[in-house]
């Protein structure tokens, strides 16, 4: 199985090309993507490379890509690419949370959270046991007095140094991680697939898990 990965939810983002059966996924490599030009780049990156391992796109057996939280337009870029790619060559697609990548591989109750600006965070609650994906309880968007309510009892685990800092000066401890990469997304969605815990091309969505301006204050004129 062949597995193409995506993440553009952030300032940075990145591809993946892996190799995987029943038993193990294999990343062939990671390929950085520079934010800000993410539309640009990422078609012709992901052709450079499928090219550079001697595979075409109607060899990818399927898709993997982060749905959320993160930039809007970031996400759209990359949720369109996969939907278009999925939708001609007739391949599964596993969607993944970035906070779900955060807790991946945690054991025990963990609470992931990522800066979501304006004082509040992205916060992911899950359940997780070794060797499976870690189950979803909740994903929402609070203020940080609300998470350190909500997180107490939980493992803590970021990828936003600024926010593991406010956490350490209110008391709690953090596990405070690089931001998953591509990679770390292909080896979720091969488990999901091998799962059929996949999304067709029309009903893969982005989560935003906070409104876009324009839904704020198109609910405030309304």
């Amino acid at each position: 199985m062949l597995l193409l990965a995506a993440d553009t939810s952030g300032k940075h983002g990145s591809i993946a090309l892996a190799r995987a059966d029943s038993s193990a996924c294999v990343s062939l490599e990671v390929i950085p993507l520079a934010g800000g030009t993410f539309s640009a780049q990422l078609v012709p990156q992901i052709a450079e490379l499928l090219a550079k391992h001697h595979v075409s796109k109607q060899d990818i057996d399927g898709f993997a890509v982060v749905s959320g939280p993160g930039s809007f337009t970031g996400l759209r870029v990359g949720l369109a690419a996969i939907k278009a790619l999925a939708e001609v060559l007739q391949k599964p697609i596993a969607a993944a949370s970035l906070l779900e990548a955060i807790a991946f591989r945690s054991i025990g109750k963990v609470a992931a959270v990522l800066d979501a600006g304006r004082g509040q965070v992205y916060a992911g609650f899950y359940e997780a046991q070794e060797g499976e994906l870690p189950v979803c309880v909740r994903e929402e968007l609070l203020e940080v007095d609300s998470f350190l309510d909500s997180a107490r009892g939980s493992t803590v685990m970021t990828a936003d140094g600024n926010v593991a800092a406010i956490l350490r000066e209110s008391g709690i401890a953090v596990q405070d991680l690089d931001r998953p990469q591509a990679d770390v997304i292909a080896q979720i969605g091969w488990r999901k697939i091998l799962r059929n815990h996949t999304v067709s091309p029309e009903d893969l969505d982005a989560n935003y898990i906070r409104r876009s301006d324009a839904e704020i204050f198109s609910k405030v004129s309304s």
